[in-house]
């Protein structure tokens, strides 16, 4: 049993498709079903049943993956401590973003790390933020950034300043000439919003209850995985949004989109990562660099790190 096997069973159990599994490990498809046989073989138990062309986890196989990923994670974090041993002239650092972050915020701040130290090789994971809060948690990633409030008592955050959130319409849409805002109009309008989960929503969500409002009671048409879907159906008509700032400016610099007279408070991004893992070097020269007001073009000094009081029980 190698490290190597490991890593395509990990990949693998949680693709449950040999292909995809490949295209995500760079490797082609026959390496990857010759390392499950090879783990199979060494083990002498079966972790997968191949069902015509479906794959699926043994009884065996689902008991197995945790371990397996306990074992990569405890590689994982050796190599990162050797690393440090030779200063910041190499190593890995596994980033986890939101999208809104990862497409409009954080090419900056990798631009200029990756000035500074060269030799650190950048591996950057894209999802929502409940996603990125549990690839910390998990030790998937080193430091993930973050739309939304992650209240965890094992993540310690560092607030950086973030964006704002905008209601905008199709400029086609009747309802971008509207002056002002009543509830009943926000009630009234079609919502295409992102995926629960998702930081933006949470706090547009957040921002409609601090209002006396519902946000059940949105008539939500469309639910979408990515900003740049959500704008687009927009832009087509299919109803208004509440995204950032940051991914409406093209549309409404070519007038595409209409800003309706909504206003929403500005939000924090924050940077993550696992109060009781090792921080490696390389974590710790990010978060400095997020600190450092000179350090990105755009970007502010960010708060102290912090780490979420747990919530007293009544």
């Amino acid at each position: 049993m190698t490290l190597e096997q490991l890593k395509v069973f990990v990949a693998v159990a949680r693709a449950l498709h040999m292909t995809r599994a490949a295209e995500t490990l760079n490797m082609t498809q026959s390496a990857v079903s010759a390392s499950v046989a090879a783990l199979e073989a060494s083990c002498g138990v079966a972790l997968f049943h191949r069902v015509g062309r479906r794959i699926e986890l043994t009884e065996a196989g689902r008991v197995f993956v945790p371990e397996a990923e306990a074992v990569l994670a405890r590689a994982g974090a050796a190599e990162t401590i050797l690393a440090d041993l030779s200063g910041l002239r190499r190593g890995r650092l596994s980033l986890h973003a939101s999208q809104t972050i990862a497409n409009y915020w954080l090419g900056p701040l990798l631009n200029r790390f990756h000035e500074l130290y060269p030799d650190i090789a950048l591996e950057v994971v894209i999802g929502n933020t409940a996603q990125v809060a549990a690839a910390v948690r998990a030790g998937e990633a080193d430091v993930g950034f973050v739309e939304g409030e992650v209240e965890e008592a094992l993540l310690a955050r560092v607030a950086v300043p973030g964006d704002r959130l905008v209601l905008v319409v199709a400029a086609h849409d009747p309802r971008a000439e509207l002056k002002a805002l009543t509830p009943a109009d926000l009630l009234d309008m079609p919502f295409v919003l992102r995926e629960p989960g998702s930081g933006t929503r949470q706090v547009f969500e957040d921002a409609l209850r601090a209002s006396g409002l519902d946000p059940s009671q949105l008539k939500v048409v469309l639910e979408l995985p990515s900003n740049e879907a959500v704008v687009s159906a927009v832009a087509a008509g299919a109803g208004a949004t509440v995204i950032s700032d940051l991914v409406t400016a093209s549309g409404l610099a070519m007038g595409t989109l209409k800003q309706l007279p909504l206003t929403l408070p500005a939000r924090r991004f924050y940077a993550l990562r696992h109060a009781d893992r090792y921080n490696s070097r390389a974590a710790q020269a990010l978060l400095a660099l997020v600190r450092e007001p000179e350090a990105v073009p755009g970007i502010a000094p960010a708060a102290p790190v912090s780490r979420p009081r747990p919530r007293a029980r009544r």
